[in-house]
C-alpha cells in the first residue's frame, strides 16, 4: 500500500510486521462481518462481501479467519457497524479521505477530529475533498508477474481500464462495476493478486516538501492506527529524494 505514482493513493503504515499484520487482519475481519450483516452472508449474492473477501484473500488472511468473520455477522447481540466517511485537509492543503466502520459514531468522529487537529490538519464537511477523487477498483501484482507490456496486455484482455508499473509492483485499475469480473479474470490468468480493493484515487496531486511530507505521514499513521479506521487516502506526492530521507 505504498505510493507508487501520482495515480496511486499514498497509504503509510508503521510498526513491526506482526503488529501490522494483526491490525490489518482485524480491520479486514470487521469489514467482512459488516458486509455480511448489512447484506446477506453469501459471497455469490453480496457484492460488498465478495469484495471484502477478495481483499482478505489477497492479503493471505487464513480461510478460517474469513469464515469466522462471516459467521460472526449472524451471531445474536453482535455489534452493528455503520460505514462512515470523513474528509479533511492535512498540512499543505493535502486532501484526506478517511473510511471507518464503527458501532459508535460519536466516539469515532471525536477521535478522527482530534487526530486531524493534533497533526496540523482540519476536518471538513462531507464532499469537501472527495470531488477530487475517483472511486475505482485497484489490483496489485508483484513485478515478477510479467513485464510492463505483458501486464498491460493482460489488463486490457481482462477488462481493466489501465495498468501502471513502477519499481515496486504492477497496479491495475478497473471501474467499480467491472472490478469483480476483472479481478477474477486476472486471478485465472496470473494467480492470486498481492492486494485488491476498491479505493479512492486522486485525480490531481499536491507536491509536498520534506517538512510537510513528514507531518502528513504522521497524520495518516495516527489515523490508520485507530481501530475504527479502515483506510486512509491522500492526494499528495513526494519526490524520490524526499521519500528516501523520510524512510531513512
Amino acid at each position: 500500500m505504498a505510493g507508487h505514482s501520482q495515480f496511486k493513493n499514498i497509504m503509510y503504515r508503521k510498526g513491526a510486521q506482526d503488529k501490522k499484520r494483526s491490525k490489518m487482519f482485524s480491520k479486514l475481519a470487521r469489514e467482512i462481518t459488516a458486509a455480511a450483516k448489512i447484506g446477506i452472508p453469501d459471497i455469490a449474492m453480496n457484492p460488498r462481501l465478495r469484495s471484502a473477501v477478495l481483499a482478505a484473500r489477497a492479503q493471505n488472511m487464513p480461510k478460517d479467519n474469513i469464515e469466522r468473520a462471516i459467521k460472526k455477522s449472524q451471531e445474536a447481540g453482535g455489534a452493528d457497524y455503520v460505514e462512515v466517511r470523513y474528509e479533511g485537509f492535512g498540512p499543505g492543503g493535502v486532501g484526506v479521505i478517511v473510511e471507518a466502520l464503527t458501532d459508535n459514531r460519536n466516539r469515532t468522529a471525536g477521535e478522527v477530529r482530534s487526530i486531524f487537529t493534533k497533526y496540523g490538519g482540519n476536518l471538513g464537511e462531507t464532499g469537501a475533498v472527495s470531488f477530487g477523487f475517483k472511486r475505482v477498483g485497484e489490483i496489485e501484482y508483484p513485478l515478477p508477474a510479467g513485464s510492463a507490456e505483458a501486464m498491460l496486455e493482460v489488463a486490457i484482455e481482462a477488462g481493466a481500464d489501465d495498468c501502471e508499473t513502477d519499481s515496486e509492483a504492477h497496479w491495475l485499475t478497473a471501474s467499480v462495476e467491472a472490478y469483480h469480473e476483472v479481478a477474477a479474470a486476472l486471478e485465472a490468468k496470473l494467480g492470486p493478486a498481492k492486494s485488491a480493493s476498491i479505493v479512492w484515487q486522486p485525480q490531481n496531486t499536491v507536491d509536498v516538501d520534506e517538512e510537510k511530507g513528514e507531518k502528513i505521514l504522521k497524520l495518516i499513521d495516527a489515523l490508520e492506527d485507530s481501530d475504527d479506521v479502515q483506510a486512509v487516502y491522500a492526494n499528495f506526492e513526494m519526490s524520490g529524494e524526499v521519500m528516501e530521507k523520510l524512510s531513512a
